[in-house]
């Protein structure tokens, strides 16, 4: 029942120096000073073993334009291939992180470790194991900007529902907050 799950389309360098890149649909914000990110990673895949073992990763965002490579990279890749060059992604440089981003998409976050938690088993498929990650570095690309912020209908982002189902944006209503003197006072 929680859905739309937004996904982290995270980015990883082993230390062997291989790209990984997977879909994580359990992501959210933690904190915003700092600036810090988290996915789950649901057993222990290449994403986490990864993110411990050199400290750094990268959240792109995952667009209606990219959904059939995102889905691709959801497949259990041996940890020696790139799903960067499994399903024809490009790779383009992080200023401050080793892991590239992936070029095709307009947004990505390059987060330094920031902790682990973990719930049940970890090593095995029942455990997870949640990855916070401070942002020190984000890429905003200028078409999908709007009176310079990242505008929603512009960057078409994707969610995962449940099972095989995924979202799209679709309709967007607008509400701003309402203090509580305003409606204390009936306003």
């Amino acid at each position: 029942m929680v859905v739309p799950r937004p996904i982290a389309w995270v980015s990883t360098r082993s230390a062997a120096g291989v790209d990984n890149l997977a879909p994580h649909s359990f992501f959210t914000i933690s904190s915003v000073v700092p600036p810090v990110v988290q996915f789950t990673s649901v057993g222990h895949k290449d994403s986490l073993r990864n993110a411990l073992a050199t400290g750094e990763f990268v959240v792109s965002l995952c667009t209606e334009e990219l959904i059939e490579q995102v889905n691709l990279t959801g497949t259990d890749y041996p940890a020696d291939v790139s799903e960067f060059d499994a399903v024809g992604l490009t790779r383009e440089p992080s200023r401050l992180v080793a892991p590239p981003r992936v070029a095709e998409s307009p947004v990505a976050l390059g987060c330094r470790l920031a902790g682990t938690k973990t719930f049940g088993d970890d090593q095995g498929s029942g455990g997870s194991v949640v990855v916070f990650g401070e942002v020190v570095w984000a890429v905003v690309d200028e078409a999908v900007l709007e009176r310079d912020r990242p505008e929603i209908r512009l960057m078409k982002p994707v969610s995962r529902l449940g099972a095989d189902e995924w979202g799209t944006v679709g309709g967007i209503t607008e509400r701003r907050r309402v203090p509580y003197a305003s409606i204390e006072r009936g306003a």
